[in-house]
């Protein structure tokens, strides 16, 4: 969830701040918006709000970032890892729902209308056919999985 605060330094501060000296944190992020074959829902939902939906939600995957900010927030020991994935969604339903009742765009999603609804389901479904292999979709994702220490 670290990616949906606007500002992740700031909430790495707070939780090394309530860590118990020795504890550890680990966090996991989206990795490279284009390893991500779900990314293009935000275009799509963002073409029809009169805002960015989720600007940086691949902010923290790109590069040595969430690394980066957990040195920032005062973290040591840290092992970064970068963990390719595929999701499996059975049906262009289930695909749907993950995308858009469940992820990150499901607030702006449930103000549209069912007309819009279904451009967007249309639109999205289009955008991930390439992972479609005639009876489900197995859609690539990557991911980053961080873990650092706060010393004694």
């Amino acid at each position: 969830g670290l990616l949906y605060f606007p500002n992740p330094l700031q909430s790495l501060r707070e939780i090394f701040r309530v860590l118990k000296p020795g504890g550890r944190a680990v966090i996991a992020v989206w990795g490279h918006r284009d390893k991500c074959g779900w990314s293009e829902v935000f275009p799509i939902v963002d073409a029809r709000v009169k805002s960015e939906v989720c600007p940086m939600f691949f902010q923290l995957g790109t590069g040595d970032m969430l690394q980066l900010q957990l040195e920032n927030a005062g973290f040591s020991e840290i092992q970064n890892h970068r963990l390719s994935s595929e999701l499996h969604f059975p049906t262009d339903e289930r695909a749907c729902s993950a995308a858009f009742v469940g992820g990150p765009v499901a607030l702006a999603y449930a103000r549209f209308d069912e007309s819009t609804k279904a451009d967007v389901h249309r639109e999205y479904l289009d955008s991930i056919a390439e992972y479609h292999n005639g009876n489900s979709y197995r859609i690539p994702g990557e991911f980053v999985v961080a873990a650092g220490y706060k010393c004694d």
